[in-house]
């Protein structure tokens, strides 16, 4: 799954550890999600997208491969 974390991170100015401590999660977590090494749970998902005043289907997007 593709997201958009990293580039909203960025144009918040916020570093990987802020973004992580905001979400009471990890660097290392916030890192893997960027990386899409791991996908968060939906809690986290929903977490991210009220973080940055979004929606998850705007920051998650599920290939077309993975979505058949």
């Amino acid at each position: 799954m593709r997201n958009d974390v990293r580039t909203l991170r960025q144009a918040a100015g916020l570093s990987q550890a802020a973004l992580g401590e905001q979400l009471g999660v990890s660097r290392q977590t916030v890192i893997a999600i960027e990386t899409g090494r791991y996908d968060p749970s939906l809690p986290l998902a929903i977490s991210i997208a009220r973080h940055f005043r979004t929606t998850v289907e705007e920051i998650f997007h599920v290939d077309q491969d993975c979505a058949s």
